[in-house]
């Protein structure tokens, strides 16, 4: 069985978190989203609200893929948290030339500390490349409308978790 670890905040997720998701899931048996707890962070979201979204929005999307999606929270090592779920994939999103840089320095690390697994880098479409839940969230927080970057559930508890619902 083939699994893939798609890690990330997901605060709160985003069509483009969903479209990379989709896409991974046609690559592997069994998507884990890696939901980082992540404190430094100081998330919207808990992360019991943030694992919960995941689920709602994969549901549908593990049934029309056939991929089993599964969401697991973690606070180790990201290599650490491939091996607790038996992942021999990291799929990472890129969104700008910007996000390379980054990653490319987290997969040499990654490589340093476990070899056996691997990192795929996936581009979102590009509707969706410049979303990110950080300008998401204060886009919302100034009353911008971002219903063109989650999907209605999601945009509800965005407005409801603001005290603008």
């Amino acid at each position: 069985m083939r699994i893939g670890l798609y890690p990330g905040t997901f605060d709160p997720i985003t069509l483009g978190h969903v479209d990379i998701i989709r896409r991974a899931a046609a690559l592997v048996d069994r998507l884990v989203i890696g939901v980082a707890i992540n404190r430094d962070k100081g998330p919207l979201f808990s992360l019991e609200e943030r694992v919960m979204m995941i689920e709602d929005e994969c549901a549908a999307l593990s049934e029309e893929t056939g991929t089993e999606i599964v969401a697991h929270p973690f606070e180790n090592l990201l290599i650490d948290c491939a091996r607790d779920v038996g992942a021999q994939i990291i799929v990472r999103g890129l969104r700008a030339v910007a996000d390379f840089e980054y990653e490319y320095q987290m997969v040499g690390m990654n490589r340093v500390l476990d070899s056996s697994v691997e990192t795929v880098f996936l581009m979102a479409e590009a509707r969706h490349q410049a979303i990110a839940s950080k300008l998401v969230k204060e886009i919302a927080r100034l009353d911008g409308d971002v219903s063109k970057f989650v999907t209605a559930p999601v945009h509800q508890k965005l407005l409801s978790k603001l005290g603008k619902a």
